[in-house]
């Protein structure tokens, strides 16, 4: 039994930071109830290719973007834009202790689904709101995407060659990090409020913001600029307060040297046969070397191109000194400690087709998480859910299916 596999979840968010927080909770043990549009569902069903497709069949069951968000979870086909499809999901809502949705601010009142109206019905709700400005202040009612709130949130600013650098200029992160951070801090809120439940009896509303959680997570860089009024530059692959703490070329490629010490820097520059670096007054602290960057890591540089990066990684590692290569997904993913970890799950189903997913990174001692079940076909569990849990009968679910309130999987 999961931790969590006392709850039950019903999650009417979309895309990801959303179902990335009732994912979680999912592998954790919560029963996840994923409601969707009848024939379009989540958008990122459509977020392709890549595709996983059915094995038997070869046909396109959805797409790798959305299998990455929604194990664990059972889809139900529900159209809220009618009168029977919203009179379901609100009573669905009354039998679950999370709701999780990330419509924009006041677009669920008109479907009776907003907080105030479930909460009359079900006082220990939890409803958790994701948007990406927040539900007050000037932007509240402005669309958000991640790329969008990076730029916005100041991570933009500090990603990125410098200035002056071939490729200058400002970067997104690869993936959509914001997004994800917006999940698990929606995850913590979730969890909190539920212990508050616990004393008390009583939900609660919980507002979480995209750009909340971007401007949170600039954490020593916003530190930074507070403390100092300095903003921070763009440094490429280099560490605004350690150094050195970036990667190098090497003969053949590149190694990331991560030093976090005095004594460290000290072992490094014996290694690439420069000891007398160390005894500097220039280098000899961290401090001393941020204010010396310039001239210490291009001494740096010439001694790390002379040898491969094989040649470093052994030296260096057999030194206790901070390294490591820069991997490509294949290297991930082949990587002995990546998968002894179990981050490349084997999560065969006869519906999506699905082989392999991303595991989950926490290790529990008593209640680990657990992969249930793969992405769901959409509204594979429509019927099996509203006749478990609402007690419909066939003759009412066909009725509902024709008059296009809902929709059942194939």
């Amino acid at each position: 039994m999961g931790a969590l596999s006392h709850l039950r979840v019903l999650d009417l968010s979309r895309v990801l930071a959303g179902p990335w927080a009732s994912q979680l909770l999912a592998d954790l043990g919560a029963e996840v109830i994923k409601i969707e549009r009848p024939g379009v569902g989540d958008d990122t069903r459509g977020w392709g290719p890549p595709w996983i497709r059915d094995p038997q069949w070869g046909e396109v069951a959805q797409s790798a973007y959305f299998a990455g968000a929604n194990r664990n979870k059972k889809s139900v086909a529900v159209d809220i834009a009618t009168d029977d499809g919203q009179r379901l999901v609100a009573a669905l809502a009354a039998q679950c202790d999370v709701l999780i949705e990330n419509f924009k601010v006041g677009g669920l009142q008109a479907y009776g689904l907003d907080y105030a109206t479930l909460k009359a019905r079900h006082p220990g709700l939890v409803y958790c709101s994701i948007t990406g400005f927040g539900q007050t202040g000037p932007y509240a009612a402005r669309p958000g995407y991640d790329f969008l709130i990076q730029g916005m949130g100041g991570l933009m600013s500090i990603t990125g060659r410098g200035d002056g650098e071939p490729g200058a200029g400002p970067l997104k992160v690869g993936v959509a990090l914001t997004d994800i951070l917006t999940g698990l801090y929606a995850t913590a809120g979730i969890q909190a409020a539920l212990a508050h439940r616990d004393r008390t009896g009583a939900g609660q509303y919980i507002d979480v913001a995209l750009l909340d959680v971007q401007v949170a997570a600039l954490a020593n860089q916003a530190m930074n600029y507070l403390a100092s009024g300095n903003a921070p530059d763009r440094l490429g692959n280099a560490h605004p307060n350690i150094v050195p703490y970036q990667d190098f070329a090497t003969r053949d490629d590149h190694v990331i040297v991560t030093v976090g010490n005095d004594g460290q820097f000290r072992r490094f520059c014996g290694a690439i046969g420069r000891p007398e670096l160390a005894d500097d007054a220039r280098y000899a602290t961290n401090t001393a070397r941020l204010a010396s960057r310039e001239t210490l890591i291009p001494q740096i540089q010439a001694q790390m191109a002379q040898h491969s990066s094989a040649h470093w990684l052994h030296t260096l590692e057999a030194l206790a000194v901070p390294c490591g290569p820069i991997n490509g997904m294949a290297d991930v993913f082949a990587d002995p400690q990546v998968l002894q970890r179990g981050m490349r799950v084997p999560m065969p189903d006869a519906q999506a087709g699905c082989t392999d997913l991303v595991g989950n990174p926490l290790h529990l001692s008593a209640t680990p998480v657990a992969y249930r079940s793969a992405p769901p076909v959409l509204g594979a569990h429509t019927e099996t859910v509203l006749r478990d849990m609402l007690g419909l009968e066939p003759q009412r679910l066909d009725e509902l299916r024709r008059n296009g309130a809902i929709a059942v999987g194939s």
